[in-house]
């Protein structure tokens, strides 16, 4: 089983009856016992496909787009495209990325706001036509070098709670939405919807209520100008979490009954991403270094319960790599310890660093760990968000291989339900399980 991320064929691992993922961490771990002890992911592409029937059950109305950015993966893409997903994409590699898997143009957003005059242009000849603009500047880029764009207008929305402020740096004012359709005309771009987006971040359903009569408001203007407008983007901020899909849904439903009624003719999308790759990747990391520092060395150290010595731990992964998204949003890495120890061990004040020796490379600031030693390995749940994205440029980084799996059990009950994806996914094979593993307890580190 070799399934790397940059690879157009890939293996996944149909695990037996019995078989967990941790096995599979385990006998991956086993293989590089004398091997170099590189960092990989294990994806579990049956929890893609319960993510996906999850959004059915609960938003069954709202067709998802999904965001390509997030997680580039080749059986990750493939397996969404073999649901019937759409995709939202930010770039020309992207749009070519989820192209190459036979997606039709009509299922493909160009959602970047800030697109290269190339970009645009590469849309327009592969026939990539919904477009989202917030601004003149941009819907003038549009106009002259793909006319034949379908346009999102992408409205601000407010902020409602802390941290939220970010909001308005894309996005118009309802004010200038109507000077934006105003210039469409004009120009002769056809503007046929709304789009807006709300970051996970934000707990104030109201945002999302406040949202779609906005979003009303720049429809009944489109249709003061001649535009036949039809579809409703409500974007991403979707954490994984059911409960949060539900209260969404619960909040916009009625809104949407009212203004966005189903003989309205109007289609009503969103843009998941971290919902539907999230909790289905693990990381593995070997530490690589260690470092002892003194207490009256670093007062800012949290003490440990036997008031022993600090321990900084060097990883072979890192900000500049897998963990790059730790420099954009508030998402604490939680590590587990691979190796078994007694619970009664004592337990250090610990912190998680990459490789690089830069000040910026701190991946966990503050865990309580038994003491490890060069050559152990630290696993990472939920690493599947922003995490194998572009290469970075530190010294030779490559991105971690990518193992993928799925149970027997949900592969059967996929045929049960009718998703046969081995008919329309190409570029995989299965391998059956030929390894048990003894499971290894894993303890998760107090923050």
């Amino acid at each position: 089983m070799k399934g790397f991320v940059d690879e157009p064929n890939y293996t996944i691992d149909l695990l037996e009856e019995g078989t967990t993922l941790s096995d599979v961490i385990d006998n991956h771990i086993y293989e590089q016992a004398l091997a170099e002890k590189n960092a990989f992911f294990v994806a579990d592409l049956g929890n893609v496909v319960k993510k996906h029937v999850q959004w059915q059950n609960v938003m069954a109305q709202i067709k998802p787009f999904y965001t390509v950015k997030c997680n580039t993966s080749t059986a990750l893409i493939e397996i969404l495209a073999a649901l019937g997903i759409g995709f939202a994409c930010a770039s020309k590699n992207e749009i070519a990325l989820v192209q190459s898997y036979g997606v039709a143009p009509e299922n493909i957003m160009y959602t970047s706001i800030c697109k290269q005059l190339s970009q645009i242009k590469y849309a327009a000849k592969n026939g990539i036509d919904i477009l989202v603009c917030d601004n003149e500047t941009e819907l003038m880029k549009i106009a002259r070098n793909h006319p034949s764009a379908k346009l999102l207008l992408h409205i601000a929305t407010e902020a409602s709670s802390e941290g939220e402020e970010m909001s308005m740096d894309f996005g118009s004012s309802l004010k200038n939405c109507r000077h934006l359709l105003e210039c469409a005309k004009e120009l002769g771009v056809e503007v046929v919807g709304v789009k807006f987006h709300i970051s996970s971040s934000c707990k104030d359903l109201q945002a999302y209520t406040h949202a779609v009569s906005d979003a009303r408001c720049v429809f009944d203007m489109g249709a003061e100008f001649g535009f036949n407008m039809s579809i409703l983007d409500i974007g991403g901020g979707f954490s994984g979490a059911e409960f949060q899909l539900e209260e969404i849904y619960s909040a916009i439903s009625p809104l949407l009954d009212i203004y966005f009624p189903p003989d309205s003719g109007v289609s009503v999308i969103a843009e998941p991403g971290s919902y539907y790759v999230a909790s289905s990747f693990t990381l593995a990391v070997n530490i690589i270094a260690k470092k002892v520092v003194a207490r009256d060395q670093n007062k800012e150290l949290e003490p440990s319960p036997n008031d022993e010595p600090a321990y900084m731990y060097y990883m072979n992964d890192g900000i500049y790599g897998s963990f790059a998204s730790k420099l954009t949003d508030n998402a604490i890495a939680v590590p587990s310890v691979h190796k078994k120890y007694s619970k009664e061990e004592a337990l250090f004040a610990s912190s998680l660093w990459g490789p690089s020796s830069d000040g910026l490379d701190q991946v966990v600031e503050h865990c309580l760990l038994p003491e490890l030693n060069v050559g152990d390995w630290v696993i990472f749940d939920n690493m599947g968000a922003n995490t194998l994205g572009e290469q970075s440029a530190f010294n030779d980084f490559q991105k971690p291989p990518v193992y993928y799996l799925i149970s027997a059990y949900d592969w059967y009950e996929m045929q049960d339900a009718g998703i046969t994806l081995d008919t329309t996914m190409k570029n995989f094979f299965f391998v059956p399980s030929c390894f048990h593993a003894s499971q290894e307890d894993r303890i998760s580190a107090p923050a």
